[in-house]
């Protein structure tokens, strides 16, 4: 399998990089390290089986462009799209096999798993409340894992049509609303808690990254199942099965 990463002068596309050259599976990476140039560009979707993305969300509407174009499959782990962007990923998983996940680790998917179970199971006299913590450079806040882990537990409460609400509250909390808290500082990788809050107790399920590399592992891992998989848009919750 031949692959492309985008963006592997990246600190993600540096580990995913690591990991993928030691790979047996792997039998040859393209990397696109400060290729802005289109024709260079097509040239590394045609001769890639996937292309990795974790370059930013702006990038993502030539990316797709190249990719239909070239019929690659694409994973993706870019954060901070809107309403735009996840269009752009609906069009092309049309036509290319597409696997987008915010988070691709094996244990914040088994979080939201959880999330999505415990919403379902505890009445709204829960308050329950997203908080994430990432390193001081991060941009996009909320992290796009928070906003998964929101729309995780709007899935398990049934709630049509969920739209996260990232303002800060004034007064007092409305009954059955998912509130976020975010933090910036340090080196932190990635921290993320969802309480369940009542009176009298409180339920926390938290998952805490020590280093990229577990995020690495999962895109490659991702990569591997997604070989010669129909047109269609995936998420890693597809390859696991908890």
């Amino acid at each position: 399998m031949q692959i492309a990463i985008m963006g592997i002068a990246g600190k993600m596309g540096q580990e995913i990089f690591k990991i993928a050259e030691k790979d047996c599976d792997i039998a040859d990476i393209f990397t696109a390290e400060r290729i802005t140039n289109f024709e260079e560009k097509n040239k590394i979707f045609s001769n890639a089986d996937i292309v990795i993305d974790f370059t930013s969300k702006n990038a993502l509407k030539e990316h797709a462009k190249l990719a239909k174009e070239n019929k690659t499959a694409m994973v993706i782990g870019t954060t901070g799209f809107s309403d735009v962007e996840y269009k752009i990923l609906t069009e092309l998983a049309k036509t290319n096999a597409i696997l987008y996940a915010a988070n691709m680790s094996v244990g914040v998917n088994l979080l939201l798993s959880l999330v999505e179970k415990t919403a379902s199971l505890i009445g709204e006299e829960f308050d329950i409340e997203i908080f994430e913590m990432h390193h001081r450079y991060k941009k996009d806040a909320p992290s796009g894992t928070a906003i998964a882990l929101g729309e995780a537990a709007a899935r398990g409460r049934k709630i049509e049509s969920y739209l996260p609400n990232y303002e800060l509250r004034d007064g007092a909390r409305k009954s059955g609303e998912i509130g976020f808290s975010v933090a910036r500082g340090g080196d932190v990788v990635g921290e993320h808690s969802v309480i369940f809050a009542t009176d009298g107790e409180i339920v926390t399920l938290s998952h805490r990254a020590n280093n990229r590399n577990i995020f690495a592992k999962g895109a490659i891992l991702a990569t591997k199942w997604l070989k010669d998989k129909p047109a269609g848009l995936y998420s890693m919750q597809d390859i696991f099965s908890f």
